[in-house]
């Protein structure tokens, strides 16, 4: 390793240090390119000129690469002259070089396993280069450390995309493995994506699938973070799998009050100020217990942005290895590192997408909370629609199922929101894979529980 010092600043080399390579697959991949032409569809899709390490291999691979979008013929003969004319023979070495190519003796059925060897060798050579890049820009002190982390991991990002994408399946292969999961679901019939525990919802849906952004809008005092805790408490007995909590509005104790109160049947207000029964004692007991066990995680930092987020889900999958299901109560508390803007609706435009990135990302379904504009109270029919979606931007443009709750005993007087049993509906306002409804639900208002009771299509 060099260390130079250039403009007062550490500058990390490694120029003078063999990177991983391998001599022999590139020297037979070429071979193969230079005496049949299927073996240059077959490298072209994947292969790129940087791929090879040495730069003769790169200079002789790109004069291949351009002759056959040319419609050239290829051959070391053709090869030699192109390479002449262009004035990159000597660059490569000369004519021997490509003779010597040709003492190989390419095997066209390992082609695609000495392509993976030559690319596996490059990720390790983009790796070390980007660790010491890190290493440089760490070192300059005038870039702020969130533009450093950021400009990192997305190029690491990139880098674990590129080694996922040298692990596609062949057609046949994919055929082969639907065929075995349709044969698994047709044994034991089962939704493709975490079942919510709402029933009707769950049937529309076919549960919350993988890279989902799923939006729970509502006015306040709906029961919008009720329901989503409802759902959080189904997906986690049911599956066991872990689930990470952004509470930005309430803090972590409000949070397992009310899952205690769920749980126990014990109203929170009982629970606050300590008016316990004898074998309530016993139900807390058995709940905690129970709770413990789930690998549930709840986060009430405020202020959270997009990269913090992100940052925190990669904490959880380094401990895990899996997250099941993310929920963030609520969408307009977040912030938007990237973007300094007055215009609220343009920024939450970017956090949305994010959110959506996130989910593909991770492969994820992403549940988050929003809250709708003050326009309902306005109108006499006030069920919502998704024009109510509050500074909405692309809000449904990003998302893949859009739900809504509403209560009509919401606007009614006083003595009638106090009865113990409400009805309340959850409007599926869009969604892009599947049918819209309506499904009528229960709402218990101490402890704060919903329940499924019927179906009824719009």
């Amino acid at each position: 390793m060099n260390m130079k010092k250039l403009n007062s600043k550490v500058q990390f080399s490694i120029s003078d240090t063999p990177l991983p390579h391998n001599f022999i697959a590139e020297k037979i991949i070429l071979s193969c390119l230079l005496i049949n032409y299927e073996a240059i569809e077959v490298t072209i899709k994947t292969v790129r000129v940087e791929t090879f390490y040495f730069i003769n291999h790169q200079e002789i691979y790109k004069a291949i690469v351009e002759m056959y979008r040319k419609k050239l013929t290829i051959n070391v003969f053709s090869v030699n002259d192109f390479l002449k004319e262009t004035g990159c023979l000597d660059k490569i070495g000369g004519q021997k070089v490509l003779l010597e190519l040709l003492n190989q003796i390419p095997n066209l059925v390992y082609l695609e396993e000495y392509i993976q060897l030559i690319q596996d060798k490059f990720l390790r050579r983009s790796l070390i280069n980007l660790g010491y890049e890190a290493i440089n820009s760490a070192y300059i002190t005038n870039i702020p450390l969130e533009k450093i982390l950021t400009d990192f991991e997305k190029k690491s990002f990139k880098l674990t995309n590129e080694l996922i994408e040298e692990k596609k399946l062949t057609t046949a292969e994919l055929f082969s493995s639907v065929f075995l999961e349709l044969k698994k679901k047709a044994l034991k019939p089962e939704l493709p994506g975490l079942g919510s525990g709402f029933y009707d919802l769950d049937s529309l849906t076919q549960g919350f699938q993988k890279s989902d952004l799923i939006i729970l809008a509502g006015r306040p005092s709906m029961g919008k973070t009720a329901f989503a805790l409802n759902m959080t408490e189904n997906i986690l007995k049911k599956y066991k799998v872990p689930i990470l909590f952004f509470s930005l509005e309430m803090s972590k104790e409000q949070l397992i009050y009310r899952l205690l109160s769920n749980e126990t049947g014990i109203s929170q207000t009982r629970l606050k100020i300590g008016n316990l029964y004898k074998e309530d004692w016993y139900k807390l007991k058995e709940s905690i217990q129970n709770y413990s066990r789930l690998p549930f995680f709840i986060d009430d930092q405020a202020n959270l942005t997009i990269q913090e987020i992100r940052s925190k889900i990669k904490k959880i999958l380094f401990e895990q290895n899996e997250i099941g299901l993310i929920v963030i109560d609520y969408l307009q508390l977040l912030l938007n590192s990237k973007l300094k803007s007055e215009n609220r609706v343009q920024e939450l435009s970017q956090i949305t997408r994010a959110l959506k990135n996130l989910a593909k990302e991770f492969q994820i379904p992403i549940i988050a909370l929003s809250q709708l504009s003050r326009n309902v109270e306005t109108r006499i029919n006030k069920r919502p629609i998704l024009s109510d979606l509050r500074e909405s931007g692309s809000i449904e443009q990003d998302a893949d199922l859009v739900l809504m709750l509403y209560r009509e005993n919401y606007y009614t007087p006083t003595a009638e929101k106090n009865e113990k049993i409400t009805p309340a509906e959850l409007i599926i306002a869009k969604h892009r894979n599947g049918p819209l409804g309506i499904i009528e639900l229960s709402f218990q208002n101490d402890p704060i529980k919903f329940f499924n009771t019927f179906l009824n299509h719009s």
